[in-house]
């Protein structure tokens, strides 16, 4: 029998000459990732087992919203550029990452309603839609709502961020920009508003993307951004869906901790569309 067959599960890491085992002068893996940090933030303030659930769900979340707001960002200066291949890029990550929020709630689900029972109180007023990055990604896809302003005034640093999404064109608005300046026929007034009011729907702009859609030879870059937007919104109902059905299965019909009708306030989100036109064509093709 060849002796290399029964040594144990890491061992050939041992053997390895080449391998560094050593790190007491070097950085490491942890020091990379300033795990003692990370894996330090988890604080739970009940009794309660399933409370590290319920953190480590939310905390994880943040962190893809960290990764969302970075590409989203850099998605919207490469489409203002016309740099469109790094921004399809982008956007398509941000549909992948929008797709691991999705299964996320997955995991939240095996919660059951007397274990969130048990462990409510102890979260007093807080609640996900204080998140100051979901927020900012909510206002730079275009749904702004001056009032959600509010729950970050007690930190004007933070404040100070969601007022820049607030106040800034949305991803669609920079679309539109693009459609544009590729010479299809957008009105003026839909390049030059008060980017924190709501986007109102337009034949018009309906119109330039139909353009698109019916020659996607003759503007296949348009057509790429049509679909990359179309991907990140279908992302972006299914979270929303998830999200509610989550909550439906954990709390029932409860007010959420932050004020808010709960369920019946997440199905009002269910509601609104991003990039109207786009959805809107399909019935015209």
């Amino acid at each position: 029998m060849n002796t290399r067959d029964t040594q144990p599960a890491g061992s050939a890491i041992v053997h390895d000459e080449k391998a560094k085992l050593d790190f007491s002068s070097d950085m490491s893996y942890s020091d990379y990732l300033h795990l003692d940090t990370l894996l330090g933030s988890q604080h739970p303030l009940s009794p309660e087992h399933n409370e590290m659930l319920f953190i480590v769900q939310h905390q994880t979340s943040e962190l893809w919203m960290k990764l969302m707001l970075h590409e989203l960002k850099a998605a919207m200066q490469s489409l203002s550029a016309d740099r469109l291949q790094p921004c399809f890029k982008m956007l398509a990550r941000v549909s992948k990452i929008m797709e691991q929020l999705v299964h996320a709630w997955d995991v939240l689900a095996t919660m059951t309603p007397p274990e969130y029972s048990a462990l409510r109180p102890y979260l007093a007023q807080s609640s996900g839609f204080q998140s100051y990055q979901y927020r900012q990604i909510e206002f730079s896809l275009g749904n702004k709502n001056a009032a959600m302003l509010k729950p970050h005034s007690h930190r004007p640093e933070l404040l100070a961020q969601v007022r820049h999404a607030y106040e800034a064109p949305s991803l669609y608005d920079q679309a539109l920009k693009a459609l544009h300046r590729q010479g299809l026929a957008v009105p003026d007034n839909y390049l030059h508003r008060d980017w924190t009011q709501p986007y109102i729907v337009s034949a018009e702009v309906e119109q330039a993307w139909l353009t698109v859609y019916r020659d996607p030879d003759q503007y296949w870059d348009m057509y790429q951004l049509g679909e990359k937007l179309t991907d990140l919104e279908d992302a972006f109902r299914l979270w929303r869906f998830r999200h509610v059905t989550t909550v439906e299965r954990i709390i029932g019909f409860k007010r959420g901790t932050g004020g808010t009708s709960g369920v019946s306030y997440l199905r009002k989100m269910l509601d609104i569309v991003l990039f109207p036109e786009l959805w809107r064509l399909r019935t015209d093709l």
